[in-house]
């Protein structure tokens, strides 16, 4: 915990006061003193994070090819076996969902990939804007 973070025994009267410390301001609440980081430190971090795109870059992401999806009863779900099917929302020929941490960011069809024909892929067809 930052040494400009305290707490301060509440007392009638002083809720409503304010503080400062050697790195900026704090904010008295309900008895409580927060301190705030002093613009150095935001400006380190700030210029960290824009100085260093690779680190940005090598974040991971859940990426989701998404074929379709249905809604059933969970007894439905619970007699499903070996061998069920499971009728899915879109039609064959229908684009599929590419869902980034729960977010579509595009749509494309699935292909077979030429170099290895036992495995697919997707080829996008539309990328969404921001």
């Amino acid at each position: 915990m930052p040494s400009n973070v305290g707490t301060s025994a509440h007392q009638p009267g002083a809720g409503a006061a304010s503080a400062t410390s050697s790195s900026g301001p704090a904010f008295t609440s309900a008895g409580n003193t927060v301190g705030s980081m002093g613009a150095t430190n935001a400006q380190k971090n700030t210029n960290g994070v824009h100085s260093n795109p690779e680190l940005i870059m090598s974040i991971p992401v859940e990426v989701q090819i998404v074929l379709g999806s249905t809604t059933m009863p969970v007894a439905n779900l619970m007699d499903l076996g070996r061998g069920s099917v499971i009728t899915l929302d879109k039609q064959i020929g229908d684009p599929i969902d590419i869902v980034v941490n729960g977010r579509i960011i595009a749509r494309g069809e699935v292909i077979v990939l030429e170099d290895d024909p036992s495995r697919f892929g997707v080829s996008l067809t539309e990328v969404m804007s921001k």
